[in-house]
């Protein structure tokens, strides 16, 4: 081999190529139907706490979910009042039907009914089941039943949404119907941190390691995967952007980016709007900015009513719809 490098002039090294650092993946440590533990590895220094800060932000923020929005009790006219033979007032009746976790299988709004008589205790398995929802506590207290003449008769509304929502006095809803603050988030904690590892005799890099708890509605393995799918879309915004031309400026000028992002659910619309607006893939307030008014009446269930509604609810927000083409003729609700 000397020989052959002194006559050639070259030099043949005969040490192994240095390894190739392997692409990052996701391992489960542990998992159960409320908790979950996964681990990123490996990742550039940074990159973890840069990934794992925005996982952790959005699991609490943007996990879709259900829950009861209002409730109707027989013979109860406002939330003041009290029910003959149950121990707990109205109040703190409601107070507990804001604890009752519900999984969504048909991914639409819906009602529930409770139906009881006689003594005992109301407990959220209890509630009547429907192929719309489950209900993943049922052994939650709702109500006790101190005399064998009580009866709880109760209508329940069951809505999806993002996050936490207070109850909102819409004036529309008929007497009776008694608004309950929202929990709509899964996911009640969520925690990362970050590792050293060495991968072969290279550089030292990163093990992001992700902790999630859910109230057992949704796995925290799909809480995970749904947060980052929330991160996706809106860093696609970025990928998918190009420079203006020359002269022109951007295509909502003076509009704040977090509005223009602005999931449907939090622009305050009616459920029935809102769900023809999902259902046609509208799930921002940009979705609806970038289309014409012709556009938006083509979609099924969604006629004069529902744009008036819409175009409401986005000046109140300080949004205006993109387009005013005019509307198709006999296109109504």
């Amino acid at each position: 081999m000397a020989l052959l490098e002194r006559l050639f002039d070259a030099r043949f090294d005969e040490s192994p190529p240095a390894p190739a650092v392997p692409q990052p993946a996701m391992s489960v440590v542990e998992t159960s139907d409320d908790f979950g533990k996964f681990a990123i590895e490996p990742l550039p220094r940074g990159r973890g706490m840069t990934l794992g800060n925005s996982l952790r932000r959005t699991l609490l923020n943007s996990v879709p979910g259900a829950a009861v929005t209002w409730a109707k009790i027989e013979g109860v006219p406002h939330e003041y009042a009290s029910l003959a033979g149950m121990r707990e007032d109205v109040t703190d009746f409601l107070l507990n039907l804001k604890g009752v976790r519900i999984r969504s299988l048909a991914n639409r709004p819906g009602r529930l009914r409770i139906e009881v008589d006689g003594e005992g205790e109301v407990r959220a398995g209890d509630i009547l089941a429907t192929s719309d929802f489950a209900i993943v506590n049922p052994e939650h207290h709702l109500a006790t039943l101190d005399s064998w003449e009580a009866r709880l008769s109760v209508e329940l509304n069951v809505e999806q949404g993002v996050a936490y929502r207070d109850a909102a006095q819409d004036e529309s809803l008929p007497v009776g119907v008694l608004q309950i603050d929202a929990v709509f988030t899964p996911v009640r904690k969520a925690n990362f941190y970050v590792e050293k590892v060495r991968v072969g005799q290279g550089d030292e890099m990163e093990r992001l390691i992700m902790e999630v708890w859910t109230d057992r509605a949704l796995s925290p393995l799909d809480a995970l995967q749904a947060a980052a799918s929330e991160l996706t879309r809106d860093l696609y915004l970025v990928v998918g952007a190009s420079e203006n031309p020359a002269g022109q400026g951007p295509k909502f000028p003076g509009v704040p980016v977090e509005k223009l992002n602005m999931r449907v659910e939090e622009l305050g619309l009616s459920a029935h709007t809102r769900n023809a607006l999902r259902r046609s893939g509208y799930n921002r307030a940009i979705d609806i900015l970038s289309v014409t008014d012709a556009e938006l009446m083509r979609i099924k269930n969604f006629g004069k009513t529902s744009m008036a509604e819409l175009k409401k609810r986005l000046a109140a927000c300080g949004l205006v719809v993109g387009g005013d083409e005019a509307e198709e003729p006999g296109v109504s609700e």
